[in-house]
């Protein structure tokens, strides 16, 4: 298991393999990851602790979804979104394994463009 510091939190790299990958994301309460959108990676989220808003489509049309424990959404790709931890949030994430198509279309944090999530 790897842990890889972000500026909303960390994830937790807990499986890598050819045709997968498995996270934890901590959300730290009152942040927010990119909006964003993936060309390929396709991702499943799964609650494990706390709540979040998921936020999909773009800013001038988002859906929001309350997220609470145990609660799942399946995200393909080309869907914009973005997770906001309401509380401290813990997300499971199970994607395929394209972990550097990230396009982010708006960052809190100054990072801009393509690049890794």
């Amino acid at each position: 298991m790897r842990r890889v510091e972000k500026p909303w939190g960390y994830e937790l790299i807990w499986a890598e393999a050819e045709g997968y990958v498995g996270k934890i994301l901590h959300i730290t309460q009152g942040q927010k990851l990119s909006r964003q959108y993936h060309n390929e990676k396709e991702e499943t989220f799964l609650i494990q602790d706390g709540e979040m808003d998921l936020e999909i489509g773009d800013a001038a049309n988002v859906q929001v979804i309350r997220m609470k424990k145990l609660d799942t959404y399946h995200c393909k790709p080309k869907t914009i979104h973005r997770m906001v931890a309401v509380t401290d949030v813990d997300v499971v994430e199970v994607s395929t394994n394209h972990l550097n198509d990230v396009v982010r279309l708006e960052d809190a944090y100054g990072r801009e463009g393509t690049s890794k999530a």
